[in-house]
C-alpha cells in the first residue's frame, strides 16, 4: 500500500490550495481519513478527520476554512484549504485507515507529507 500526496506549495495569505492523497495497492476499503500537519519546531497536530460514521472533526484553527472530503472509488482523500494564513505553514500528512485483507484488522497508513508555505 502506498499513499501519495500532492498539491502543496507556496501561496499568499488569503489564497487557497487543495491537497490530495491517493492510495494504491491491494485495498478493499477506506474507512477513517484524516489530515495532520507539523509546523517547524512543533508537534504534529490533527487538522481534520472524517470518521467512518460520516462525522467530521476540524481543529478550531481551521474550522470554517478547510474542508476534508474523500472519493471512495478513487481511494483518494482531499483537503480544501481556503483563506490561508501564515500560521497554516506546515508539512501536511494524510492518515488513512484501510482494509487490505478480509482476515486482517484495519490499519492506518501515512502519506509522505506535502509542504505548504503561506507567505507574501
Amino acid at each position: 500500500v502506498q499513499l501519495v500526496e500532492s498539491g502543496g506549495g507556496l501561496v499568499q495569505p488569503g489564497g487557497y490550495l487543495r491537497l490530495s492523497c491517493a492510495a494504491s495497492g491491494d485495498i478493499i476499503s477506506m474507512n477513517v481519513v484524516a489530515w495532520y500537519r507539523q509546523a517547524p519546531g512543533k508537534q504534529r497536530e490533527l487538522v481534520a478527520r472524517r470518521n467512518n460514521d460520516g462525522s467530521i472533526e476540524y481543529s478550531d484553527s481551521v474550522k470554517g476554512r478547510f474542508t476534508i472530503s474523500r472519493d471512495v472509488p478513487k481511494i483518494t482523500v482531499y483537503l480544501q484549504m481556503n483563506s490561508l494564513k501564515p500560521e497554516d505553514t506546515a508539512v501536511y500528512y494524510c492518515n488513512v485507515q484501510l482494509r487490505t485483507d478480509v482476515f486482517r484488522p484495519l490499519k492506518y497508513y501515512w502519506g509522505q507529507g506535502t509542504e505548504v508555505t503561506v507567505s507574501s
